[in-house]
């Protein structure tokens, strides 16, 4: 199944890079916006202003408003909108997905309410095959890959040749994409390190040593890595590019949201006030704290690291009790 013409839906900074990623690579891509002005940005001036300022978009990349325009007669959809809006966005499009094509998942996200990963709302609010949708994860910092840094991700899917065909239609000279079939696993590394990446810019931002930010890293990994193999991912996956790989990428960067959000929350700001110095964004990680958390308690799996981020986020605990809060004694092995 070669894949020439593609469809990203979603001209956030990642939608809007793997969009680069994928014109690089010699696809013919059509970037899907909800604003026509951000569209005619694209177009005439070959630049994102609004989330990639400074980074010129290839001649062969295409942004319109209209999502039947941006779905006709393409090989792969790619969906690029954040994890909670993903449900409303797929109710609208699934009339307009051509048959039997990859569906890639940028999203990363356990949805409010269902427990579902971003996978399963787009195979069930799409009334797709699951086997159609790949997920991609791995230390995949937007800006740095626009700017042409190399990379190597993960597509995972459990129909191997579907990961297969998409892998072959993004590699380029800086991004390497591999591939494995464990989509639980992906998903949930993909989920959890935005959690434990706040958890990091809080300590940086309690001017914590990189012992307790390792700490939290090692542990964070280990409790997501429970909670994935309860829920059928493997062990493998989480000690792989879409497990320890993004993890170190979203913890130590100053470009990761989740890591920065952590920060101001430390400095004495609100979820809120944090929210608004972010451009008015609020980071991944602050839903999906709950929403593992719910997932986690309804499977009987212990997440500390996350409990903890969920108490800050959501019950006003102040970020320097968040280290007290996981140093109470509590000796068992490893």
């Amino acid at each position: 199944m070669p894949i020439d013409r593609v469809a990203v839906l979603g001209a956030g900074s990642w939608g809007t890079t793997f969009a680069k990623v994928l014109t690089d690579a010699g696809r013919s891509v059509r970037l899907w916006t909800r604003r026509a002005g951000l569209a005619r940005q694209i177009n005439e001036g070959r630049e994102n202003l609004d989330y990639l300022p400074g980074i010129r978009l290839p001649d062969g990349l295409s942004a319109t408003s209209d999502v039947e325009i941006a779905l006709a007669g393409v090989d792969a959809v790619v969906c690029a909108v954040p994890s909670q809006t993903l449900r409303e966005n797929m109710a609208v499009w699934r009339e307009y997905l051509p048959p039997d094509v990859p569906v890639v998942s940028l999203a990363k996200g356990v949805e409010i309410g269902t427990g579902l990963r971003m996978s399963e709302v787009i195979a069930s609010v799409g009334h797709l095959d699951p086997r159609r949708v790949v997920v991609l994860s791995g230390p995949n910092l937007a800006l740095e890959i626009a700017q042409g840094q190399a990379t190597a991700t993960v597509m995972a899917c459990t129909d191997h040749d579907a990961a297969v065909a998409v892998q072959l239609a993004s590699a380029n000279s800086y991004f390497r994409p591999f591939t494995i079939t464990d989509v639980i696993g992906a998903e949930i590394a993909g989920t959890g390190k935005n959690v434990i990446a706040l958890a990091c810019g809080m300590a940086e931002g309690l001017g914590l040593a990189r012992n307790t930010q390792a700490s939290l890293m090692t542990r964070g990994l280990h409790e997501i890595s429970r909670l994935g193999e309860a829920l059928g991912g493997r062990a493998a996956t989480f000690a792989g590019l879409a497990g320890l790989g993004d993890l170190i990428a979203t913890c130590s960067s100053p470009l990761s949201r989740n890591r920065s959000f952590g920060l101001r929350l430390a400095q004495g700001m609100t979820v809120e006030q944090a929210q608004a110095a972010g451009s008015g964004q609020v980071a991944e990680g602050v839903i999906s704290c709950r929403s593992l958390r719910n997932l986690a308690l309804r499977h009987g799996v212990s997440l500390p690291i996350t409990q903890a981020v969920f108490e800050v986020c959501y019950h006003a605990l102040p970020p320097a009790e968040l280290v007290s809060t996981l140093m109470r004694p509590d000796y068992t092995p490893e």
